[in-house]
Order: C-alpha cells, then sequence, then structure tokens
C-alpha cells in the first residue's frame, strides 16, 4: 500500500548534502573551486585559506616577490657578477630585475580568473628577465605558480598548449640568448680573465653541446617547477571534478527521491478520493433510498418503515466506521483517531469512551453483505460467482489476495450504487463473477429503468467520478473496464490480472 499523504519520507543523506531539488549543478559549469566543494571537512587552517582567497593570493604573491627579489637582487652580489661585469651593468640588471618582479606580481593577482593569460604574461616576462639580467630571476616559480592555477581550472589541453609554449621560450631564450650563457658561465666559475675576456666565455658557453651544463643550470629548475605545477594542477583538478560528479549524482538522486515522494503522495491522494467516493456515493444512495421507502411505508406498513430507518441507520453507521477507517490512515501525528461511529457511550455523549478498532478493508467475501444492503434499499439483484473449475458459492472468492478482493468489491459497489441512482424500478440487476486462473472477470448487467419511474429518488447527473474510479481500479490491476448501454439498461464489465500490482 502507498504511504498515507503527509507522511514524513527519510531523504537520504546525499539529498540532504545538496539541497531542495531544484538546487542542481550544471555539468557544463566551470570546474568549481576548492572553496566549493568539502571545505567543512578541512582542518582549521585550510579552512580558514579555503573561505578566503584573497590571503592565499596574496601569499603567493609574497613568496614570488621574495624570491624573485633575492634570485634577481642578491644572487648578483653573492656570485660576485660585479667584478666580472661591472658595477653599472650589474645595477641595470637589478633595475630591470626589479621592475619585472613588480610586473609579474601584478599578473599573479589575476591568475584566478584568466589562468591561461597570466601564464603566458609571465612566460613573456620570464624572457624579458633573461634578455636583460641573464638569469630566470624568480620566474621559473612565477611560471610554476600561474601554470598550476591554469592546470587546476582549465582542460588539459589548454594547460599543455600553454605550458609548452612558455616552457620553450624560456629554455629556447637561456640557450640563445648571449647574457644567459655569460651570466651561467660566470656562476659556474668561468673566469674572463683566462678565457680572453666576456665574449670569449660567451663564445665557448654557446659552443657546449646542446644539453650543457651551463642551459642546463636554467633549463632544469623551469622545466622541473612546470611540470610539477601542471601535475599537482591537474590533480587537484580532477578530485574536483570527482567530487562534482558525485553532488551531481546525489543532486540528481534526491530530485529522484523527490519525484517518487510526489508520484506516490498523488497515488495515495487518488486512491483514497477513490475509497471516499465509493463509501459516501454508495453510503448516501441507498441511505435516500430507504428513507424514501420508509416515508412511502410509514403509513400503511409502518413495521416495514421502522426496518427501513433501522437499515437507513445501520448504514450510516457503517459508512462512518468505513470513514473513520480511510481518515485513520493519515493520522500519522499521533492525534487520537475519530470516534467510534457506534451508539454514544454510556454516561452520556459527553463522557469519554475508548476508540473502536479499525476495521478490515472489506473484500470478496464481503459480496453477500453488500448484495443483501442493496436488496434491502429495493434494489432486485441476482448475483453468480464461479470459477473455471465450475465450483459456485463464494469458495472461489477466497482465493483472491486482500488488494484484489478489495477491487472486485468496490467495482461491484459502484456498479450496483449506479443502478440503485439511475435506473429506479429496474427490473433487477444481474452480477457475475467468474475466477479464473489470471485474470477476474466482473460484469454488473441492468435491466433499465421502468417506463415511467425514471432514475432513483434524490439523484441528479452524475459527475463520473465513479466511472473514472473503476477504471483506475482495474488498470492498477493491469485489466481493462468497459461500461456502456447494453439494451434498455447498462452494463458494466471489468477484467482484472490475477497477478496485476494493486494498490
Amino acid at each position: 500500500m502507498a504511504p498515507a499523504v503527509g507522511a514524513r519520507w527519510p531523504r537520504s543523506r546525499a539529498h540532504r548534502a545538496v539541497g531542495a531539488p531544484g538546487t542542481t549543478r550544471s555539468a557544463a559549469a566551470p570546474v568549481p573551486g576548492l572553496t566549493d566543494l568539502g571545505s567543512a571537512e578541512l582542518g582549521p587552517v585550510r579552512r580558514f585559506l579555503v573561505r578566503r582567497p584573497g590571503v592565499v593570493d596574496a601569499g603567493v604573491v609574497l613568496v614570488f616577490t621574495g624570491w624573485a627579489v633575492f634570485t634577481g637582487v642578491g644572487a648578483d652580489s653573492m656570485y660576485g657578477l660585479d667584478a666580472h661585469l661591472g658595477g653599472q651593468q650589474v645595477q641595470r640588471m637589478q633595475v630591470a630585475s626589479l621592475a619585472l618582479t613588480a610586473a609579474g606580481a601584478l599578473a599573479l593577482t589575476r591568475r584566478r580568473g584568466r589562468p591561461a593569460l597570466v601564464a603566458a604574461v609571465v612566460g613573456v616576462l620570464g624572457v624579458l628577465a633573461l634578455a636583460t639580467t641573464g638569469a630566470t630571476s624568480g620566474f621559473e616559480l612565477g611560471l610554476a605558480l600561474a601554470l598550476y592555477a591554469l592546470a587546476a581550472r582549465e582542460r588539459p589541453v589548454v594547460t599543455w598548449v600553454v605550458t609548452g609554449a612558455t616552457v620553450v621560450a624560456l629554455l629556447a631564450a637561456a640557450r640563445v640568448l648571449p647574457l644567459p650563457l655569460t651570466v651561467n658561465a660566470l656562476v659556474l666559475g668561468a673566469d674572463p680573465a683566462q678565457a680572453g675576456g666576456l665574449e670569449a666565455v660567451e663564445r665557448r658557453a654557446r659552443g657546449d653541446a646542446l644539453f650543457s651544463v651551463v642551459w642546463a643550470q636554467t633549463a632544469v629548475p623551469v622545466l622541473v617547477l612546470a611540470l610539477l605545477a601542471v601535475a599537482v594542477g591537474t590533480s587537484v583538478r580532477n578530485r574536483r571534478m570527482h567530487v562534482a560528479r558525485i553532488l551531481e549524482a546525489a543532486d540528481a538522486l534526491g530530485r529522484e527521491q523527490e519525484q517518487r515522494l510526489r508520484l506516490a503522495q498523488a497515488g495515495e491522494r487518488a486512491r483514497i478520493a477513490r475509497e471516499m467516493h465509493d463509501i459516501v456515493a454508495h453510503s448516501v444512495s441507498v441511505m435516500i433510498a430507504l428513507g424514501h421507502g420508509a416515508s412511502v411505508a410509514l403509513d400503511h406498513a409502518p413495521e416495514r418503515s421502522r426496518a427501513a430507518l433501522e437499515d437507513l441507520v445501520a448504514t450510516g453507521r457503517s459508512a462512518l466506521g468505513d470513514m473513520r477507517r480511510i481518515l485513520g490512515v493519515l493520522h500519522e501525528d499521533g492525534t487520537a483517531p475519530l470516534p467510534s461511529p457506534a451508539a454514544p457511550p454510556a454516561g452520556g455523549p459527553h463522557s469519554a469512551a475508548p476508540a473502536a478498532p479499525m476495521q478490515p478493508q472489506p473484500g470478496g467475501l464481503d459480496l453477500d453483505a453488500l448484495l443483501e444492503g442493496f436488496r434491502r434499499a429495493g434494489l432486485p439483484v441476482r448475483a453468480a460467482v464461479s470459477d473455471r473449475a465450475g465450483r459456485e458459492g463464494p469458495e472461489p472468492l477466497e482465493e483472491l489476495d486482500a488488494n484484489l478482493g478489495l477491487a472486485v468489491y468496490r467495482i461491484v459497489q459502484e456498479s450496483l450504487t449506479n443502478a440503485l441512482r439511475h435506473a429506479g424500478g429496474t427490473a433487477g440487476v444481474e452480477v457475475r463473477v467468474l475466477v479464473g486462473d489470471e485474470h477476474v472477470e466482473v460484469v454488473v448487467t441492468d435491466a433499465g429503468a421502468r417506463p415511467g419511474d425514471g432514475p432513483g429518488p434524490g439523484t441528479g447527473p452524475g459527475s463520473q467520478r465513479g466511472l473514472v474510479g473503476l477504471r483506475e481500479r482495474a488498470a492498477a490491476f493491469g485489466g481493462t473496464l468497459e461500461a456502456g448501454p447494453h439494451g434498455t439498461g447498462w452494463r458494466v464489465r471489468a477484467r482484472l490480472a490475477r497477478n496485476g500490482a494493486g494498490t
């Protein structure tokens, strides 16, 4: 049975994690940053940094600036280059290094928003540093920081194209430009006095093998840092994409669960509406017929009138009991059930009384009582129940499960109610139930109203909700329902699968 409307359905942990339906993450959106994914599971220091990316960016700029100033300005004095190149040349190199460092630091502040452009700019500044200072002047680190941001946010093809272009440009500049060759040779211990001057030092360094130690002094740091930055950035990007896919899957699962909940609620509302319609339509129609009969017989047959009134009261109590049973399904919050539809408790109508026990749903074995109630209401009903083996009587109905038995009961009830309402004074109604091995067939046929009788008392045009409910019941069991004129009357024919699901 479907859950009651308004019942508390458990939501999955994944669904709680992603919020309400509709807050989905598009698969085509950019890969989210670390600030978007799982920051609550980090330690206090990392959580602080993740939630304040500006602090991280400032730290990156400070690290690059410190390293660039140390290698671009302090290294000249540390290696004694002023003794070979002259004080003015070293000063010009230091000024150029500081200017390029400032430009690089400014570029790195934009590495999150435009990582490819920043990496290209830092690569160009590194080439200029080689041309004006003879060294990378810290731009090997600046390029690595830019490539990390690029690899963490862009597609691999973009990352490798930019990485290849910038690294090749730096390595080519270190191999071709004269100043880097001269400075690296001097750092490695070359003596211009013995070699015949600075030009001789540069020519000897240029004449070495392609992968010389002089060139490797620049190439190795650039290449190693660039590859390491790309590897780490790619790993971070892959992790972010993996977490994003998990969140997307959890979000989809949450939407699916929400949709299932809504469908279940809609199905439960439809089921309760069918039950309420069947109970109210049947009970009220029977009560109207009994009341009309009691009023007609009041003068000339008071005993029959009294019996009709007793049946009317019993029908009303039965209807109230059925209503109580249906509404009791909705009492999920622990509130007290409705009072018993039986007689008022001893001690007066205001005294407390224990609630009446919930009655089970009617089924196929309750057809006899149902038919007898219609007969007392004045509807001449003939019934025949059988199976393929030729057995007759209620025994074949014992084989039906509770849901299928309820469906058979409601189909007969609604069909007879319609006959009572719209075929008043009919010559008779025939009910046939055939229980097969795979299907159950229910046929209810009325002979139509006698000429001049018209519809039953207190009836009007039908709303067709009953027929809609019958078709829904039949469809729930993989069956069909046909309803329409038959001769002078009306016939309802339902065919239900015994292995149908039913709700």
